[in-house]
């Protein structure tokens, strides 16, 4: 009975995380119809209705989710035990859910993970990428990569590194755009904007330089995006002067695709920083996984470079 009952529960908690049954499915190692026939299985010795289901999507009642919200985090917290005793005490194994940015993860973090896979070759690491905030804890991530993360109680943060936000334009926007020589310059010129996705506002132009001078700089808007990758291109296009991460402008810059503008001033954003459960039992596999990118990004050129470029 407790075996069954773990295995519907396994097969909810899955199912509820992938937001599918073939997803859970795939991450379980059986077919769709065995994860449905789970749930149902479970659903009925419960009494109530875990999940609205219909043929485009799968979404958790009210019941569900306050079943979800409950026994996720200690399920894992089992999970995560028994797979220390079936692999050896300590030693770092199973899924490891983590979520970075688009940019970040490709370009800075990945060549991080060559060594740690080989290393720790019974951590499967399960990358997310996505530029929206995540909620750690209530999607089921292990760990996350970012800047945006709200550092609530249940959250260890590390910091990476410091990130400097910089203004950069096109050869082919300068062609025709009289470079500006000062932030008083930029109201004569064509912006890119950001709106933030946590807020919806657009954000400000708050440029500072090494004497400690602040000043908010006017540009004329010609788009307004709300992500950092498509504001590089639309900017390395030359349809505007951005106000980009050096995260992301760094590539752009270096190839000449794009030019550094006024180089003395710049934005702050928040730091690049990793983020992990609280918990009293941290997992072996976060806790090496954690040390690793922490020491080799901060070993790495990248710190330096994410703000002097």
């Amino acid at each position: 009975m407790i075996d069954e009952l773990g295995s519907h529960l396994d097969a909810f908690i899955n199912a509820a995380a992938e937001g599918s049954f073939s997803a859970a499915a795939r991450k379980l190692g059986v077919t769709p119809a065995a994860v449905s026939k789970s749930v149902a299985r479970l659903e009925m010795q419960l009494g109530v209705r875990l999940f609205q289901r219909s043929t485009r999507s799968l979404a958790l009642t009210t019941d569900g989710e306050r079943l979800y919200a409950q026994v996720r985090l200690p399920w894992t917290e089992i999970g995560d035990a028994l797979t220390a005793l079936r692999q050896g005490a300590g030693k770092p194994a199973g899924t490891l859910k983590v979520s970075m940015a688009h940019t970040l993860g490709r370009n800075y973090m990945l060549p991080l993970l060559d060594d740690f896979i080989e290393r720790y070759p019974d951590v499967v690491l399960d990358l997310h990428f996505d530029n929206r905030q995540v909620d750690l804890i209530g999607q089921g991530f292990d760990v996350g990569i970012g800047g945006g993360i709200e550092l609530t109680e249940g959250l260890i943060a590390r910091e990476l590194a410091r990130v400097h936000i910089v203004l950069a334009a096109a050869p082919a926007y300068l062609e025709r755009h009289l470079a500006p020589a000062s932030p008083a310059d930029l109201v004569r010129h064509r912006g890119l904007l950001r709106r933030s996705l946590a807020t919806g506002r657009l954000q400000p132009w708050t440029l500072k330089n090494q004497e400690g001078q602040e000043i908010v700089a006017s540009i004329r808007p010609v788009a307004i995006l709300d992500d950092p990758e498509a504001m590089t291109s639309a900017a390395a296009r030359g349809l505007g002067i951005a106000l980009l991460p050096l995260p992301h402008a760094l590539p752009y810059l270096d190839s000449g695709a794009l030019v550094r503008l006024l180089p003395d001033w710049h934005a702050e954003t928040r730091p690049l920083t990793i983020y992990y459960s609280s918990r009293k039992l941290v997992p072996a596999k976060v806790r090496v996984f954690v040390d690793h990118v922490v020491e080799r990004f901060r070993a790495s050129v990248h710190p330096v470079r994410f703000t002097q470029g």
